[in-house]
Parts: C-alpha cells; structure tokens; sequence
C-alpha cells in the first residue's frame, strides 16, 4: 500500500559518505572563519563587498555583474540572466545585523573606583545572558574633521577583553524573587573599561579623592593609542559583542556555537549561493539590510526604498523599455531568515508536529509574525507549492515550522517588506538553538543544506 504520510527526515542522511561529510566539513569551515570575524554589520557588508568585487561584479549598472553598498550597511548585488527582466528576478534577501550592546552617546562614567562605558541594547535580548563574558568593541569613530578611526578590540589573545560584571549570589536574595525584566535593568548593562590609577596620581597622598580621576586616565590611553577624545565618542559607532571565535560544539562537532548566526548565517550561505549561480535563466540577485533586529526602519532597513532605487537603475542600464515596477511584481524571493529549533529542554513551548529541528535541512516558514499572523506576509499556496517541488526535484531535504505555539512565540522578518513590493516570497533558513542569545548553535548540515537551497531556488 503507497504509504501517502509525510515524515520530515534528518538531513545528515544524505551525507553518509565520507566525501560527502568532507564537502560539509570544508563549506562549514569558511563559514565558521566568516562568522568569527564579522560581528557587525559594517563587518559583515565589507565582507560581502570584498567577495564580490574579487569575482567581478562592479559599480557600472551596464555591466552584467551589478552592485550598491549603501553607506556600508546595506547591500545589493545582481547578476544578469538569459530571461527579460520583465519577467522579474529571483531575489534572497537576508539582514547583516545581530542583537548586541551599543555604546551610548556620553558613554564614560566612573563609580567605586570603576570606569564603565554605559550601553543601550540594540534587539531582542535577555540581558542576563551577557554579564559576566568576555566581551570585544567593534565599530567606527568619525571626528569632526571626517577622519575615520576603526575599532575592534578584544579579539586578539593579546587584547584585553571587557565585561558586565554580574551581581555575586551572596547579595543577590531580592533579586532572586524578582522577574527577569525587573532584576536585570538595562541601565545596568554598563561595560568596565578601567581601573588603574595613573602614575603621577599614585604619588599624591590625597589622588583619591580627585573625581573622575581613573576616567582621565582610561581617555588618555584612548588619545594615545586612538588620538581620540570624549568628544569623538559622541559621533561614534561603538558596538560590543561576545569575544572570540565560533566554535565546534560536541564530540562529533556537528554544530557551530557562535555569536550572529542570525543572520549571517543567511548572508554567507546566500552570498555563496549567488557566486555559485550560473548566467541562463533569471537575473538572480541578493539584498542585505542592516536594522532588521530593531523593526528594519532607516535608511539601511527593508522599510526603505533602498530595493526600489536598485532595481530601477539596474532595468534603465539593461531593458529601459520594461518598468522597475514590473520587475519587481513579477519577482520571486527568499526571505532568507533563521527559525527557532525544537529546545530539548523547553519542548512545551513548541508545537512538536509544527516545530523545526536541528539537522533536517533548511526550514520554510509561510508566515511569522505572531498571534493571530500579525506582522506577516503569508506566502501563497502557489508559490510555496512551486518552490517546495523545485527542492524536491533537487534532492535537497528541508523541513516546515511555525516559531513557537500559537498563542506564545512569533517574531518577524523581511518578507512583508519584500511582498509589498507585490512579488511572491516565503521565509527559509536554518533553524538555531538559543537564538538571539551570545552564543548560537547552528548544525552543520543545516548551514550546507541551506546553502544548496538558496543555490537551486536561483539556479531554476
């Protein structure tokens, strides 16, 4: 009897070889080598620019291989097809930024002979889980006079690493009985920077009670290694980030643990996918936004007309007879975003048989949002069903989830910004175990089953 059940079944199944394990093995390398070094979204777009222009693509609309980067936050990037662009482009689009701490404007402060930098978070976070880990500075400080300084710090075995000292149990029974939101404030989220006090001052019998005296001094190791001052903080872009590289986890080393596999893990697999394309068929293109993690408003956020603008130019240099407009109705898209993946531990917030998990393949997701679909695009029965049977004659596994139970998870992505453009798009990308905390867990399966999906949609 034709057995006519569905059963999702574990990606890893289709890498039972040895070569085949050694294919994963090698793409999930230069993975790990990407997401060790790019922690912000500044990092992240130079990469991809980098990449891109290595493999010809260039400034010149008229050429065949065309990119934008937008202030360095945001990114386009299409390689011409054989098909008029009148009948649309294949598009995946995915956002370079993560939840992180971001230095405020007048960041310095000193208190109990500490010198702190004070934050404000920057996505959805739980702010426990950044205390007390080492932690680096990446980011931008641009003086009044436009010169550009970059930062990163803490990376180094030899640089120092910062941190958000945590609260000692002894002291901590109130906090103990209190929620989340209200024993862990975000005013507190404060960095230590320094502590030393400065030689002359060491000499001075009364030195302590000079204020502010260890925050001189941290301002003056930024002058002379920097030649920054407290004013050049206020203009800046500072953003603070878990140290270290992304690491094995297990004793198979299955899995990647890192910090910004959302959505970097969709920005390389997607990257690689366009260098990997091939010139018939439809132009194929990639998008990358910053400001996702924050409601994707802004000038480098998928709310901005920043696509529009692209494409326009792109149909006037290659077929100015055919409208942006056009190109953009009948375009298809992958809205290239990460899910939550079943938690062994926390199995009753999900709903088993509409959960993803680790290991079976990149994961579609016909809506997000949340109670009640709010928030969502709710990709079309056509297009999904067209897109599913393209992987299905590809040979490459995936699986379907919703994110959470019905009335307790959700959360949101690009695709609405991308569908009132009119064009069909449905979410797929891997699923990840503690997502949005400082250190991710990816399986490494998923990361090149996704890889192959977003090679195949563009290679239709």
């Amino acid at each position: 009897m034709q057995d006519l059940t569905y059963t999702p079944k574990s990606a890893w199944k289709r890498f039972a070889e040895e070569a085949d394990q050694a294919e994963v093995a090698k793409f999930v390398e230069s993975y790990r080598a990407f997401l060790s070094t790019c922690k912000t979204e500044r990092e992240t777009i130079a990469y991809v620019e980098r990449r891109l222009r290595e493999e010809g693509f260039g400034d010149d609309p008229k050429s065949g291989k065309y990119l934008v980067n937008l202030r360095g936050k945001a990114l386009f990037a299409v390689r011409r097809g054989t098909m008029p662009l009148a009948e649309g482009i294949s598009l995946l689009a995915a956002h370079a930024d993560s939840p992180r701490l971001d230095f405020k404007q007048r960041p310095l402060i000193e208190q109990a002979s500490v010198v702190q930098a004070k934050t404000h978070y920057y996505g959805g976070i739980r702010k426990y889980q950044w205390l007390s880990r080492p932690l680096a500075i990446h980011g931008v400080i641009v003086k009044d006079n436009g010169e550009r300084v970059e930062i990163c710090l803490g990376e180094k075995p030899e640089d120092p690493v910062f941190c958000v000292a945590d609260l000692l149990p002894h002291l901590a029974q109130k906090q103990m009985d209190q929620s989340l939101r209200e024993a862990f404030e975000g005013e507190k989220l404060n960095i230590v920077v320094g502590h030393k006090q400065p030689p002359a001052a060491c000499a001075e019998k009364d030195s302590e009670k000079e204020e502010g005296i260890l925050k001189k001094a941290v301002l003056k190791l930024l002058h002379e290694h920097l030649a920054i001052d407290e004013e050049d903080l206020i203009t800046a872009e500072l953003e603070v980030v878990p140290a270290g590289a992304a690491r094995y986890v297990g004793f198979d080393k299955a899995l990647i643990g890192a910090y910004g596999h959302d959505d970097r893990i969709c920005v390389y697999t997607a990257l690689e996918a366009l260098l990997a394309s091939e010139h018939l068929g439809r132009s194929k293109a990639v998008i990358f936004w910053d400001k996702e993690e924050i409601g994707s408003d802004g000038a480098t956020g998928a709310s901005s007309r920043f696509l529009g603008y692209c494409v326009e130019s792109m149909t006037r240099a290659w077929e100015p007879q055919t409208s942006a407009s056009q190109v953009l109705l009948h375009s298809q898209a992958i809205s290239a975003d990460v899910t939550a993946a079943l938690d062994p531990d926390y199995q009753d917030l999900h709903e088993k048989q509409n959960a993803a998990q680790l290991g079976f393949g990149p994961c579609f997701s016909k809506f997000t949002g949340s109670r009640g679909k709010y928030g969502s695009s709710d990709a079309d029965a056509e297009y999904f069903g067209f897109v599913r049977g393209l992987f299905k004659h590809a040979n490459i596994p995936w699986q379907v989830a919703e994110l959470g139970k019905v009335d307790s998870g959700g959360g949101g992505t690009v695709a609405l910004f991308l569908a009132q453009w009119g064009m069909q798009v449905i979410d797929l990308g891997p699923a990840l175990l503690a997502m949005h905390s400082p250190f991710e867990l990816a399986s490494c399966v998923d990361i090149y089953t996704t890889w192959q999906a977003y090679t195949a949609f563009l290679n239709r």
